[in-house]
């Protein structure tokens, strides 16, 4: 694992996360017990490139062992007057909101590289790039259901259970930045 090597990437580069992200989409899928038949239209051109160019703000950082893409993080920015007409139920139910949240969208790593600091890494990574934004204090995460490693993933990076979304499709958390 001594030679992983941390790539930002821009949007000339997003294919390098097609079979990453169509492999988050199965491994959400096999995890989960509601809603199955959601994931089937889930998949790279249907999530992360239709988010990618949608968000104001974004930042994909892939991880490589040697010239293979083995995980990828992929983090944006948000105004939440948008949510509002486009992603209702992800809006978190506070009482006040900011104008602009953070998001991480998308987090995987293939099975062979977890639990070698590689995830770590990569929300570093990205809770360096939201820090770099003065106006961004909260920062949500979604987990779709029965994914508990997920969620325990990020409640050690501070993230707290906001809502459900969809019925309990997709669990969402919080932290604010620090």
């Amino acid at each position: 694992m001594a030679n992983i090597r941390y790539d930002i990437i821009g949007e000339e580069q997003i294919e390098l996360c097609r079979p990453l992200c169509n492999e988050l989409m199965a491994f959400q899928k096999s995890k989960a017990f509601l809603e199955v038949e959601r994931f089937d239209a889930m998949n790279f051109d249907t999530r992360m490139k239709s988010s990618y160019k949608n968000a104001e703000d974004k930042q994909v950082v892939v991880a490589f062992d040697g010239d293979e893409p083995i995980a990828y993080i992929f983090s944006t920015m948000d105004r939440i007057e948008e949510m509002r007409a486009s992603r209702p139920p992800f809006i978190p139910p506070f009482e006040t909101l900011p104008e602009r949240i953070g998001i991480v969208s998308n987090l995987y790593i293939r099975d062979a590289y977890r639990g070698h600091g590689v995830g770590r890494q990569l929300m570093a990574m990205s809770n360096s790039w939201f820090q770099g934004f003065k106006d961004i204090d909260l920062i949500m995460v979604y987990v779709s259901n029965g994914n508990d490693d997920a969620y325990s993933f990020y409640q050690k990076f501070g993230f707290i259970p906001s809502h459900d979304v969809l019925g309990g499709f997709i669990k969402a958390l919080y932290r604010y930045q620090v």
